[in-house]
């Protein structure tokens, strides 16, 4: 008895001579795939869901701006970060002794501190950092006022 080649059941078995059908030892991945898209589309709403997003609405100052003294004294950040003290340029180093001389000598006096916006906060800070060093600890940063 021979074996027919070629034909096929309705399963795809292939038949023997006396129609006997073999079974299809393949897996079926379609149902693998649902769940796996179903899965997917899940974890893809609850990502965003679980993330921790405060929102916090500052308030707004409506704080009068304190006067300011007859000679303040300003310390400048550039944006190629050179350190200036009034309009003279200065080097880090030198900060203090700077100060001293602008001051008088009084740590005690407020210390206007402003710096270009290309200047990023660790570079202030390092500046914050050596005016503190230095003994003044009354810095006041100073900005754009954005009240109309």
């Amino acid at each position: 008895m021979g074996v027919k080649l070629g034909s096929s059941g309705a399963f795809g078995g292939r038949r023997r001579g006396d129609d006997d059908l073999v079974e299809a030892h393949e897996i079926n991945v379609t149902p693998f795939i649902d769940v796996m898209l179903v899965l997917l589309i899940i974890f893809m709403v609850a990502a965003p869901l679980a993330t921790v997003d405060l929102g916090v609405d500052l308030p707004a100052s409506t704080a009068e701006p304190q006067p300011r003294p007859d000679k303040p004294v300003f310390v400048t950040v550039k944006p190629d970060l050179s350190v200036a003290v009034g309009e003279d340029v200065i080097a880090r180093d030198a900060l203090t002794t700077t100060l001293d001389g602008a001051t008088q000598g009084k740590k005690d006096e407020r210390i206007f501190l402003r710096a270009d916006k290309a200047v990023s906060y660790g570079d202030l800070m390092e500046v914050m950092n050596l005016l503190r060093n230095a003994g003044y600890l009354k810095i006041a940063l100073v900005g754009l006022d954005g009240r109309s």
